[in-house]
């Protein structure tokens, strides 16, 4: 039977639902079990309206590693049943991502999966220090040639579209020309991340929307864009569509924090057990709820087996508020992460027996108090204990087979981003999840059991004083009363303001912008960056401009400063002149003219103090 016709553009786009929320490709974080969990937030109807992709993938190494395919995508089972990538069941649509520099290694790769996705990606936007290395991801955005041959490669010779990631340039108009020659290379959906290359770690800062409607503007209306960039909350996707006017949005760390983005927050009184709403009608999911529904994926999907029974959460309404019961671990660190000494033992019949030593005296011999046995036979029973106690102490600590799953080895990265503001409250929450080992599902399950006791535990506190939990926003971004969050420019604090709830519910990670970062010492500047900073404040001041001030304040202080020397000027010219006209004639003496403030030209209009503050970028365009 002949494949159905390659769709391309808008046309593929439709195709699969026309979606507008879209799961961004995550190196080991938006891998099969996060994106059922994703997905599981919306009506089982509405589930496909998430378009996900896959963690980049290396396409040298999945074209020439069974291994290493093995191990990163599980679409088949070993009877040729569908698993769990790309499974038409609860796994599409389904966008594969790789990073190459190779045309023919990345065709060979993307033949490998075409069969179990919608489209296979390109990446050209990872900033990490590993893409440079390798060359692929954003640094591959100097060699236009190679990115075309790469995409216009899987254009030609795949039986499904190709598309790109991106991140824009220097300038809009750079970006403009780069979209293009993705586009005409063949790619049916283009990603656009509004930030450059650079922007990453403490310099991440804020993605740039107006670059995005710029694009959206240029580029032919039957172009397929995405946006990425600044998405922390559900209303922040209709915000950007709203700006940017693109087809969908994408989310990637705002994902990461809090798995629900993509679902519209349920009406007023119908939350349920699983979402929390406050009494000022802020809230979101419960962080116990998100880890249950997680660990269910875990348990069905990803081991095959049923999720324990669980009681329901617990609400404050519940008539017996009884304390959830902890299992104890098998060797007590559960016990002593709750705070509590694990039990003594006062059987004596479960205490392991002291070891008996042997002996071979004449007097126990003939009491028959001990085996009789001569010097050599003696010995050689205590090699072959001693050999026995150090295989099973080897045994012991034989190190475990390495967990290949990749859903498995997300696990911790994933619990500690949904928990993120629980662990910072409850530390024995945050000390359980970091020593659990890959794969050990018990252990994660321990972890679960503490969350819902924090969550009860708060939920219990929020009962009794609720005021104390609803100026959690304003003691984080540092604003009090009085201070209008909209005065707030170039801070983090708004968005502090907005995002920040109680610790027991799912929310984003708000990263401060670079110049906070700069300003708490979170980062620190190179020799050569401070030395430019100089320079650009050196230029600035000869210019009259000064960072955070106004020209007219600046030209201000220059005219007072100039007064104040040339005062200075005068009085040491008159006493030189006094003693000057001791030893000179009086018509041999040249009266000097003192230069005063009326000699400096009146500034002009729009130097005056309600002058608007200047940039950075505008500085060298003014001049006293």
């Amino acid at each position: 039977m002949a494949p159905p016709p390659k769709l391309h553009g808008r046309a593929f786009y439709n195709s699969i639902g026309a979606p507008k929320h879209v799961l961004a490709p995550m190196v080991d974080q938006s891998e099969f079990a996060w994106r059922l969990l994703t997905r599981s937030f919306l009506p089982a109807d509405l589930r496909t309206s998430i378009l996900a992709y896959s963690p980049m993938l290396h396409a040298k190494m999945f074209a020439d590693s069974p291994k290493y395919r093995a191990a990163h995508f599980e679409a088949l089972k070993e009877d040729g049943e569908a698993y769990l990538d790309g499974n038409p069941a609860f796994d599409r649509p389904l966008i594969v991502q790789f990073c190459a520099n190779d045309p023919e290694c990345l065709l060979e790769a993307a033949k490998q999966v075409q069969r179990y996705c919608d489209a296979v990606d390109l990446n050209l936007g990872c900033p990490q220090g590993i893409a440079k290395r390798g060359r692929y991801g954003a640094f591959l955005q100097e060699d236009w040639g190679t990115i075309h041959k790469l995409i216009r490669n899987l254009h030609e010779n795949l039986e499904i579209p190709v598309t790109a990631k991106m991140r824009v340039l220097e300038t809009r108009e750079r970006t403009l020309e780069y979209a293009r020659m993705i586009l005409d290379a063949g790619a049916s959906i283009i990603t656009v991340h509004g930030r450059q290359r650079e922007q990453k770690g403490h310099y991440t800062g804020l993605a740039d929307w107006s670059v995005l409607r710029y694009l959206r503007d240029q580029l032919p209306p039957e172009t397929v864009m995405f946006a990425n960039g600044n998405i922390l909350q559900y209303g922040d996707i209709e915000s950007c569509l709203e700006a940017t006017g693109v087809d969908g949005v994408m989310s990637a760390e705002g994902n990461l924090y809090d798995p629900s983005v993509f679902a519209a927050p349920p009406p007023m009184g119908d939350e349920g057990r699983e979402y929390w709403r406050g009494k000022d009608g802020k809230g979101g999911y419960r962080a116990d709820a998100v880890l249950r529904r997680y660990m269910d994926v875990i348990h069905q999907h990803v081991m095959g087996r049923e999720p324990p029974h669980r009681a329901p959460l617990f609400m404050p309404s519940d008539s017996s508020a009884t304390t959830i019961a902890v299992p104890p671990a098998a060797d007590g660190g559960l016990a002593k992460s709750n705070g509590h000494s694990p039990p003594e033992e006062d059987d004596e019949e479960q205490r392991p027996a002291k070891r008996q030593k042997l002996s071979t005296s004449p007097d126990d011999q003939k009491n028959e108090t001990s085996p009789i046995l001569s010097r050599k036979a003696q010995k050689k029973l205590e090699l072959k204990a001693a050999k026995a106690q150090k295989q099973f102490n080897s045994q012991q600590h034989a190190r475990p087979e390495k967990v290949m799953n990749p859903n498995l080895i997300a696990m911790q990265a994933h619990c500690f981003h949904i928990l993120r503001p629980l662990v910072s409250k409850h530390h024995n929450v945050r000390d359980t999840l970091a020593r659990c080992k890959t794969g050990d599902i018990e252990a994660y399950e321990r972890v679960l059991t503490l969350t819902e006791e924090a969550v009860k535990e708060g939920l219990l506190a929020y009962e009794k004083d609720p005021a104390a939990f609803e100026n959690l926003a304003d003691e984080a971004s540092g604003l009090g009363e009085g201070i209008d969050a909209s005065e707030v420019v170039e801070s983090s604090d708004e968005a502090v303001r907005r995002c920040r709830s109680p610790y027991w519910v799912c929310q984003p990670y708000v990263r401060p912008l670079p110049k906070e970062a700069l300003e708490k010492g979170s980062v620190q500047l190179s020799k050569k960056e401070r030395r430019k900073l100089e320079l650009e404040a050196e230029e600035a001041r000869k210019a009259g401009v000064v960072p955070g001030g106004e020209v007219g304040e600046v030209a201000r202080e220059v005219r007072e400063e100039v007064t104040a020397k040339e005062e200075a000027t005068a009085t040491e010219d008159t006493v030189r002149g006094v003693e000057h006209a001791v030893e000179q004639p009086a018509e041999m003496q040249v009266p000097r003219q003192a230069t005063t403030l009326a000699h400096i030209p009146p500034s002009p209009s729009f130097l005056s103090t309600n002058a608007k503050p200047i940039r950075l970028h505008e500085r060298k365009a003014f001049t006293l």
